[in-house]
């Protein structure tokens, strides 16, 4: 179904400086949307880290597309679960 939600988690792996992950509700066009576009991230992994990272497909995990679920979580918690949502740094970029 166009335009139904899931939860997602994203994982991305910058060497020795670490990790950025995160889990979050988004739609699937939201996803696509981002995938090959560069996301500034800022210093998230300490000062001077100035994370920049290219969004790929591998990237991103489908964890459920339950929508009763999903709907009752989002209610809860709002759409970024835990860690990092890279649309909303998309987003703040687009701002600009």
């Amino acid at each position: 179904m166009p335009g139904s939600k899931k939860l997602y988690r994203y994982k991305s792996d910058c060497g020795r400086m670490g990790e950025v992950e995160g889990l979050f509700i988004a739609t699937d066009e939201e996803i696509h949307k981002i995938i090959c576009k560069e996301i500034y991230f800022g210093e998230i992994l300490g000062k001077h880290s100035e994370v920049i990272l290219k969004m790929q497909e591998g990237d991103f995990e489908t964890l459920s597309d339950d929508q009763k679920f999903l709907e009752k979580l989002e209610d809860l918690l709002g759409d970024t679960l835990s860690g990092y949502n890279p649309l909303e740094y998309y987003q703040a970029m687009e701002g600009e």
